[in-house]
This record gives C-alpha cells, sequence and structure tokens, in this order.
C-alpha cells in the first residue's frame, strides 16, 4: 500500500473513456438503424454527459 503524506495530490477520475465508447456503441446501434450518424452524436452527448458528472462528482471531493 502507498504511504500517503498530505503533500500527495489526489487522484483524479477522467472521463474520456466514457465519451469514447458513448460515440462507438451509439454509432454501432445507430448503423444498425440505418442512422449511423445521429447515433454517434447521441452517444457521444450520452457520453459527455457523463464524464461532466463524473467531473463534477470529482471536483466536489477533491
Amino acid at each position: 500500500m502507498a504511504n500517503l503524506t498530505p503533500n500527495t495530490p489526489p487522484n483524479h477520475q477522467a472521463g474520456g473513456f466514457l465519451i469514447a465508447v458513448g460515440a462507438m456503441l451509439g454509432a454501432g446501434i445507430g448503423f444498425l438503424y440505418g442512422q449511423a450518424t445521429p447515433g454517434f452524436l447521441i452517444g457521444s452527448g450520452a457520453g459527455i454527459a457523463l464524464a461532466v458528472a463524473i467531473w463534477l462528482i470529482d471536483r466536489r471531493r477533491g
């Protein structure tokens, strides 16, 4: 286990993975329905919303 001192900066969470997965899943699901671009945009929007939520929660913790 790491020895954490008071001078150690906190570990922050990152939400970029959620944006990428949302974009890929949205495009894939949209492609199945013949609407890849709207699916990509909806998936990207959902991923961005989740990333912002993680950022806000992490900001409140730190």
